[in-house]
């Protein structure tokens, strides 16, 4: 039987990797772009959409964070704040203005509602 923090790390990756394919899942069931600066055709606001903005990029850093647990180190944490900085940077910025550029008020009224990571 694996030890707490293996159990735990698993949880966790394991719930991440769920968040992640439900938020493609829900792109895929919309028509609308899921790789990263693809067109967005439709607005995704339900499901995981209602409390992140990011479910996909959230299930990344979750998998990190579960991975980092399993390792029982304390030096993979350090890659989850860069790793959440430079999704931040190259992709999110420029995929917000696309989304406001293609959706206008109705992404900024959904954006002012809904937090980015949490």
């Amino acid at each position: 039987m694996a030890a707490a923090p293996e159990r735990t790390g698993i949880v966790l990756m394991a719930l991440a990797i769920a968040l992640a394919a439900w938020a493609a899942l829900l792109f895929r069931r919309a028509g609308t772009g899921i790789v990263p600066f693809s067109p967005a055709t439709v607005l995704v606001v339900s499901g995981p959409y209602r409390f992140t903005r990011n479910p996909m990029y959230l299930g990344l850093a979750g998998t990190l964070l579960g991975a980092a647990v399993l390792m029982g180190s304390i030096t993979p944490f350090v890659v989850i704040p860069a790793f959440m900085a430079l999704i931040a940077e190259r992709f999110i910025a420029a995929e917000e203005a696309m989304l406001e550029r293609a959706f206008g008020r109705q992404y900024l009224e959904y954006k002012s509602r809904v937090r980015r990571w949490l």
